[in-house]
């Protein structure tokens, strides 16, 4: 329905409109259009291009147009971090408790680092042990600023297994974020800023915690690069070279030595986020990998693959919407009764666990290599 408008608005049979951008801006870019069509269209494009009409012709929000603005130079990141991370250290808790971005109080929402993860670990991390090859890791705005366990784990299973880990200080924002809400224009120096720094020959692979940031590197950098009429060669030699880090485990399964004394297997459940989902089904290959862990007793949700209404903004953009779509994951979560709920997205991280009640029967969110990570023997 949504490409039959983009079709009537480009020929003309229908004008720019406050309801035809609203109808636009209501969708999760989830890609399960177009992991589904028959006919191999590429929705993003349509849907990304759409929305830059839209904004052009109707406007942005301004919450939007102040993120698409940040997000544009990671200074402005690095600042926006700071300054929120020293104004959530003095806010009341009255005011954190009742004011709320879409339907999160902002109580709710994680700390931030208190040292950016790519300064705190270093550019280079040697392996333990016998070196197996080298690697690059994309750590992406979330991990660098927000979940500093998910890095710390990512870089404790690379080391674990062998590999020397280089983390590239030019790195910056994926430009997901700036895509999807139809600003490409503000995306370009990130994406070549990001092309630049991955772009190491001797690396094995480019890892990726997050699949929205894999997304972007496999998919939409060759893509953004051959419209614009550019060299798309380095692009695509990234997206060859892009994994994420827990396909990558799968993969070197045999290179982690796991601890041996726990007493009992502790019980978990995933919930699969739409970009790995949509992504080659890869939350099937995450399920398994979580399966053959020895000291993980996993059980599955009824709704395992089903959205959880994050949807980078849409959480704030459609907050009653998002809201729903999130109390029904976390009650088939609770269902199951797991301890730990594992995701590898960061915003379904930041969802559900910020619409989660408070209650002690609620399960901790994490991502799985931080429980992968903390069954492995130190060394």
């Amino acid at each position: 329905a949504k490409l039959h408008l983009i079709k009537a608005f480009r020929n003309k049979n229908i004008e720019s409109s406050a309801l035809l951008k609203d109808i636009m801006s209501k969708c999760l870019m989830c890609g399960s259009c177009t992991a589904a069509c028959p006919s191999g269209i590429d929705h993003f494009a349509w849907f990304m291009d759409m929305r830059s009409d839209m904004k052009k012709s109707q406007g942005q929000r301004p919450a939007i147009k102040s993120l698409i603005h940040l997000l544009g130079r990671e200074y402005r990141i690095r600042f926006s971090a700071g300054l929120a991370k020293a104004g959530r250290k003095v806010i009341p808790d009255r005011f954190a408790d009742s004011y709320k971005l879409g339907s999160i109080p902002i109580r709710k929402f994680p700390r931030f680092n208190e040292i950016p993860l790519r300064r705190s670990a270093g550019s280079c991390i040697s392996p333990n042990g016998k070196k197996q090859g080298k690697l690059v890791y994309f750590t992406g705005c979330a991990t660098n600023y927000l979940y500093e366990d998910t890095g710390n784990a990512v870089i404790g299973v690379l080391k674990h297994m062998g590999y020397e880990i280089i983390i590239p200080e030019g790195q910056t924002c994926c430009s997901i974020p700036i895509l999807f809400h139809g600003a490409p224009d503000k995306a370009f120096k990130n994406i070549r800023a990001n092309i630049k720094a991955l772009a190491i020959e001797d690396a094995e692979a480019v890892i990726v915690d997050c699949p929205t940031c894999g997304y972007a590197l496999e998919h939409e950098y060759p893509r953004f690069m051959e419209n614009n009429s550019l060299d798309s060669e380095p692009a695509c030699t990234i997206a060859s070279k892009t994994v994420h880090i827990l396909n990558f485990i799968d993969k070197h399964f045999n290179l982690l030595e796991f601890n041996k004394k726990f007493t009992r297997k502790i019980r978990i459940s995933y919930h699969a986020p739409c970009h790995t989902k949509n992504n080659n089904q890869a939350h099937l290959r995450i399920e398994r990998l979580l399966k053959k862990l020895e000291f993980a007793d996993y059980r599955p949700t009824s709704d395992a693959d089903v959205c959880c209404g994050g949807g980078g903004t849409f959480f704030y953009e459609f907050a009653s919407i998002s809201h729903k779509m999130a109390m029904e994951k976390i009650k088939n979560a609770k269902a199951v009764n797991p301890r730990f709920w594992l995701t590898d997205c960061p915003v379904c991280r930041m969802n559900l666990a910020g619409t989660m009640d408070d209650d002690k029967g609620c399960p901790e969110l994490t991502h799985p290599v931080s429980f992968i990570y903390s069954g492995l023997k130190q060394k």
